[in-house]
C-alpha cells in the first residue's frame, strides 16, 4: 500500500482514526470538536520539503492506480496570482466522511485525522464550529494570538484562524446546517465568505464586507448560520475584506448525500493540493500604499503548494530535512497552468459541478474556481519521480510574478516505506505552455461541458426575461489635488463594470435594503447597457477616466437573466475572473473581439454548457452567462483579482422577495455586526 505525502508530512494508510469529541457549551477556543490552546499552533519556522505525493506504481491494475487530486481553487490577490486546490473527502458513496477509500473490499486510510478537522457521518445535521482570528507576530515569546511564519528565509506576522496557516478545514454533508462562530482578536475588521455556497435565503451569512454585513470588529463575534441546499463538492472559505484573504482561507468540503452514485470511477486515494502566493511584505501595507499612491501594488515573492514555495526558489531547499504537519492553502491572482510530467489527468468536476470527463496533462484554472481531477499513475514505475509544476497564465501588460512553483510525485518502491531524500531523486520536469498561451486556454475552456444527465441535469434557462451587457476593464481616476500619483500619466489606477467604479458604502447594502433605509447608501439604477459605446477591443479612447458610484441592478424574483461581459482594451486587454455570489450560472458562449448581439447568440450552447460560479472573461473578448434569479438578497459580483476589486471592478445585484414564504429573505440574526 502507498503512503500519501503532501505539504510537510507523510500519512500512512494504516493511520489510526481519531474519535470525534463532543462539543460542550462551556468549552472555549474549540474548533471542530478539538480543544485549542489560546496560542497559535506551534510550528518550525524553517523551510520544509516541498509537497511530495508518494504513489503506488500500478498497484493491482495493469493500467496503474487512480488518485483524486481534489478541489483546485483560487483566491485572487494581486494582478499576478493563481489557483488553489482543496481537499474533497467524500466524492463518492464508496468513500466515507472519515477519509477512508474503499477498494476491492478493503478499507484504506486516505488522509490522517487532523486536530483542526472533523469528519461528518450523519445526514441533515447541525454543525457547530468556532473560528478564533489571531495575529501572528515575529517574536519568540509564545503568548495569545502570536506566532511566526517563515518562507523564503523571511519571517513575518500574519493574521490566522485558530493559529493555523493555512486555516482549518470545514467538512459537512449536503443538507447540513452550519453554525460557524467567528471571534475577532485582531485590530483588523474581519468578515468570512463561504465561496461557492449559494446561501439560499441566508444572505446574512455570505460574508463580503459592507455588502451583506458590517465587519466583525475587534473583540466581537458573529455566527455564520446557513444550510447547504442542493450542493456538494469542494468549496473554500476566505476573508472578504481588504487583502486579508492572503492568509485567512481554508477548504470547505461538502460531502454528497449518502447512497448517491458517483458519476466517475472511485479513486484509490484522495490527495488535497492547494496553490497560493507568498508575500515577504505585509499585504495590508502593500494595498494601502498602492491606493494612496495610485500606482500598482508590489507582486508576490513566490507561489506555493500547500503553503510551501517548493524546490525552484532560492532558500527553499535549505531545510527540507525538517518535516512538520501539513496545512492547506489558497490565495492567488491570475489564471495558472498546472502540469504533471507523466501521469494522466482526468477532469471530472468544475466549481463543484460534475463535468463530462476529459483527459489532459495540463489544466488551466482562474482565481476563484475549483476543480477535481483524477490522476492515474503509470504501471511499473518504482522509484520514478516527477515534478508537478504551476505558473501563471498572463494576458495583461502589468508587472507580475512569472516564477514557477513545483511539487513532487514520487513512485514508491515496493521495498521502501519512507520518502526518498529529495537530492537522491531523478526528477522528470514537465514542459508548461508559454505564459501567454491563449490558444491552449481557449481550447481547454471549450472542453468543459456539464454532465447533463437525468440525475445531474443542466437546467439552462431556455427563455430570457432580462438581457444585460456589461463592460469590464481598467481605467483611471484623477489624482487628488496637490498630490502626485503613480498611475498612468499622473492619474490613479481604477477599474470598473460598465465604466462605474464601485464605491464601498459605510453600511451593509443588504441591511439597508431589508430595513428600507437605502437612501444615501445605494441607488437602484445600475445601467443595463454601457452609457458610452466605443470599439471595446480596438484602439482605446483618449478619455480613460471612470465614473464612481454605488449602484445596484434590481431583479424581480425568478427572473431569467442573460449577461454578456465584454473586456475592454483601456490600459490593455486582460482576462478578468468574475465571481458571482449567491448563484451558479451557465457559460453559454464566449469569444474574442467585440460581442455581436445579432450573430454570436446563434452559436450559444444551451444543451450542456459548463455551470460554475466564477468565469474568466477572455482578454480582448467576451463571455455570455445565464442564470435564474431565484435567491432573494443582495449579491456581490466582482473580479477575483484582488487588486482589480480594490480598484473598483465590482457591482451588486438586488433580487427582490418572491410572493411565497419560502421565496423571501430571512430576517437578520440578532448578532449581526454593526458598522
Amino acid at each position: 500500500m502507498a503512503s500519501i505525502a503532501y505539504g510537510q508530512a507523510v500519512f500512512s494508510p494504516n493511520s489510526i482514526k481519531r474519535p470525534i469529541p463532543s462539543l460542550s457549551s462551556n468549552t472555549t477556543n474549540t474548533f471542530l470538536g478539538s480543544k485549542l490552546s489560546s496560542q497559535c499552533t506551534t510550528r518550525k519556522t524553517q523551510e520544509t520539503r516541498p509537497l511530495t505525493v508518494v504513489a503506488a506504481a500500478g498497484d493491482v491494475s495493469a493500467e496503474g492506480t487512480t488518485y483524486l487530486i481534489a478541489g483546485a481553487a483560487a483566491v485572487a490577490l494581486l494582478g499576478t496570482a493563481f489557483p488553489v486546490l482543496f481537499s474533497r473527502k467524500d466524492l463518492c458513496p464508496e468513500c466515507d466522511g472519515a477519509g477512508f477509500v474503499r477498494k476491492s473490499g478493503s478499507t484504506l486510510r486516505a488522509n490522517a485525522a487532523r486536530k483542526d478537522e472533523v469528519q461528518i457521518h450523519a445526514e441533515a445535521a447541525t454543525r457547530h464550529y468556532e473560528f478564533n482570528v489571531h495575529t501572528t507576530f515575529t517574536i519568540i515569546i509564545s503568548i495569545i494570538s502570536r506566532c511566526k511564519i517563515t518562507r523564503l528565509c523571511h519571517t513575518k506576522s500574519i493574521v490566522t484562524v485558530n493559529g493555523k496557516f493555512p486555516g482549518p478545514r470545514v467538512v459537512a454533508r449536503e443538507g447540513d446546517r452550519l453554525l460557524i462562530k467567528v471571534t475577532n482578536h485582531v485590530p483588523n475588521n474581519i468578515t468570512i465568505h463561504w465561496h461557492g455556497i449559494r446561501q439560499l435565503r441566508s444572505g446574512w451569512a455570505d460574508g463580503p464586507a459592507y455588502i451583506t454585513q458590517c465587519p466583525i470588529q475587534t473583540g466581537q463575534s458573529y455566527v455564520y448560520n446557513f444550510t447547504v441546499v442542493g450542493q456538494r463538492g469542494t468549496f473554500f472559505w476566505h476573508a472578504h475584506i481588504s487583502w486579508l484573504r492572503s492568509t485567512l482561507y481554508g477548504p470547505l468540503i461538502i460531502l454528497p448525500r449518502k447512497n448517491v452514485p458517483c458519476p466517475f470511477e472511485t479513486p484509490y486515494k484522495e490527495i488535497p493540493i492547494v496553490f497560493g502566493e507568498w508575500f515577504n511584505a505585509d499585504t495590508e501595507a502593500i494595498i494601502s500604499q498602492a491606493l494612496q499612491t495610485g500606482g500598482g501594488p508590489n507582486v508576490s515573492d513566490a507561489y506555493t503548494i500547500n503553503g510551501l514555495p517548493g524546490p525552484l526558489y532560492n532558500c527553499s531547499a535549505k531545510a527540507w530535512k525538517d518535516i512538520s504537519p501539513p496545512y492547506d492553502q489558497c490565495c492567488t491572482q491570475r489564471r495558472a497552468f498546472l502540469q504533471y510530467r507523466e501521469p494522466q489527468l482526468t477532469i471530472v468536476d468544475a466549481d463543484a459541478i460534475y463535468v463530462k470527463p476529459f483527459d489532459t496533462n495540463t489544466i488551466l484554472i482562474t482565481p476563484g474556481q475549483t476543480s477535481n481531477i483524477l490522476l492515474k499513475t503509470k504501471p511499473n514505475f518504482p522509484g520514478a519521480t516527477f515534478l508537478m509544476t504551476a505558473r501563471p497564465y498572463v494576458t495583461g501588460q502589468g508587472t507580475f510574478d512569472n516564477s514557477t512553483v513545483a511539487g513532487i510525485l514520487e513512485y514508491e518502491s515496493p521495498f521502501l516505506h519512507s520518502v526518498t531524500p529529495l537530492k537522491k531523486l531523478p526528477l522528470y520536469k514537465p514542459i508548461l505552455p508559454p505564459l501567454n498561451d491563449t490558444s491552449f486556454a481557449t481550447n481547454f475552456a471549450k472542453k468543459l461541458r456539464s454532465l447533463a444527465t437525468p440525475q445531474f441535469p443542466a437546467n439552462v434557462p431556455q427563455e430570457v426575461d432580462k438581457h444585460f451587457f456589461f463592460t469590464v476593464g481598467l481605467g483611471t481616476n484623477p489624482c487628488d489635488q496637490n498630490k502626485t500619483c503613480q498611475g498612468p500619466n499622473g492619474t490613479k489606477f481604477a477599474a470598473s463594470v460598465s465604466n462605474i467604479s464601485f464605491v464601498q458604502p459605510t453600511t451593509a447594502l443588504l441591511q439597508a435594503h431589508f430595513t428600507g433605509q437605502s437612501s444615501g447608501v445605494y441607488s437602484p439604477d445600475f445601467p443595463i447597457n454601457p452609457l458610452h459605446w466605443f470599439n471595446y477591443t480596438g484602439n482605446p479612447p483618449n478619455n480613460t477616466v471612470v465614473g464612481n458610484g454605488t449602484k445596484l441592478m434590481v431583479l424581480p424574483f425568478n427572473t431569467s437573466v442573460e449577461l454578456v461581459m465584454q473586456d475592454t482594451s483601456i490600459l490593455g486587454a486582460e482576462s478578468h475572473p468574475l465571481h458571482l455570489h449567491g448563484f451558479n450560472f451557465f457559460v453559454v458562449g464566449q469569444g474574442f473581439g467585440n460581442y455581436d448581439p445579432n450573430e454570436d447568440p446563434k452559436n450559444f450552447n444551451l444543451v450542456d454548457p459548463i455551470e460554475r460560479n466564477t468565469v474568466g472573461v477572455p482578454a480582448g473578448g467576451w463571455v455570455a452567462i445565464r442564470f435564474l434569479a431565484d435567491n432573494p438578497g443582495v449579491w456581490f459580483m466582482h473580479c477575483h483579482l484582488e487588486v482589480h476589486t480594490s480598484w473598483g471592478l465590482k457591482m451588486a445585484w438586488l433580487v427582490l422577495d418572491g410572493k411565497l414564504p419560502n421565496q423571501k429573505l430571512l430576517p437578520p440574526p440578532a448578532d449581526l455586526p454593526k458598522c
